[in-house]
Order: C-alpha cells, then structure tokens, then sequence
C-alpha cells in the first residue's frame, strides 16, 4: 500500500483459462475468478466486495451486512478511481493447449474505500488492522467436441478456495476473515 492505495495481486494456475461474462457487474462467479473482501472497521457489516474473471470483467458489490443476517446487496457500488488488469499466461479460451494461468492486479483508493471505514482512519495508520479475505472460485470442465463444458453442480461442485478459512462455503461471514495489519 502507499499513501493512495491498497495495492492487491494474485496468480492463478489454471491449465485451462477461459471465461464467457463480459458484462460490468454481472454475477462474475458464474466464471472462474479472483474475489476481494474488505471490511476496513472490522465491524462485519457495512462491506466491499470485489470479483474479477480472465476477461477482467469487474462485478463491485457494497453488502451493509452478511446474508445470513438479512444483508440486502447494493450491486454496483463501484469505486471511481479503482484500476485493475489481468494478464493470462498462455492462450485464452483454447481447449486444445494447457496455459500456466492468469494474473490479477487491483489497485484501491482508499478515497473511494473512505466509505467503508467509519471510525477508522483510510489511508490506514501503521499498527491499523483491516479485516480482509481473498477467494478463488473454480468450476470444472470437460472439453466435448473441442469446447468447454461446464460441470453441472449436480455433479461436481465449483471449487472454493480461500485466503482466511471460513469453516463453510460462504464467503460473507466477515468474523472469519483474516486480519490485515499495517506496517
């Protein structure tokens, strides 16, 4: 992080990297992805959400509390200043090859992230702890007819693997989430 932003990157092996959503905060899970959870003032409510596929399409969320509490989400709480990039490490939507997998890069302007962090300080002070969490979610393919075919849930499903256990697959349980400090 510096004095602007919180600066997050993440690399993805994937022998097969492939994604189909190309619309702005559509439901990006449906794809293989990258996800970002941040709750700046640790009071497990009132939290950001960030997903990214391969094709660097974006789905922001702003969740004022979990879904298990009756949490209703603002889609679209989209943050101005954000920048992100995303870089595949072989070909892209090619059933035929294996790819090494893809890179993720997000930028977060604690400007924008100001919003989630009441009685904290945004930038945060060295010593100040953030909760956070970072997720993958993988859905298995077979390759038919030299296409992807996506593996029913009915009979697998999608991996879920995280930074910070949770104990269950459901990643809006803010009081599991790892601990960010700054130094």
């Amino acid at each position: 992080y510096d004095d602007d932003h919180l600066y997050v990157g993440a690399y993805l092996e994937d022998p097969h990297v492939q994604a189909t959503i190309t619309e702005k905060n559509a439901v990006i899970f449906h794809d293989p992805d990258f996800e970002i959870f941040l709750d700046p003032d640790g009071d497990t409510h009132h939290y950001y959400e960030f997903e990214i596929n391969a094709l660097g399409t974006l789905w922001e969320l702003y969740l004022e509390k979990p879904y298990h509490e009756g949490g209703p989400v603002h889609e679209g709480r989209n943050l101005p200043g954000l920048r992100s990039a995303v870089h595949v490490h072989g070909t892209f939507n090619d059933p035929t090859d294996e790819d090494e997998g893809w890179s993720v890069e997000v930028a977060l302007p604690f400007e924008d992230l100001a919003h989630f962090c009441k009685g904290c300080a945004c930038p945060p002070r060295p010593g100040d702890q953030w909760r956070v969490n970072f997720s993958r979610v993988h859905w298995h393919y077979t390759i038919e007819a030299g296409v992807y075919r996506k593996t029913p849930k009915s009979e697998r499903n999608e991996e879920n693997w995280v930074w910070s256990p949770q104990g269950l697959v459901d990643m809006h349980r803010p009081e599991h989430w790892g601990i960010v400090e700054f130094a």
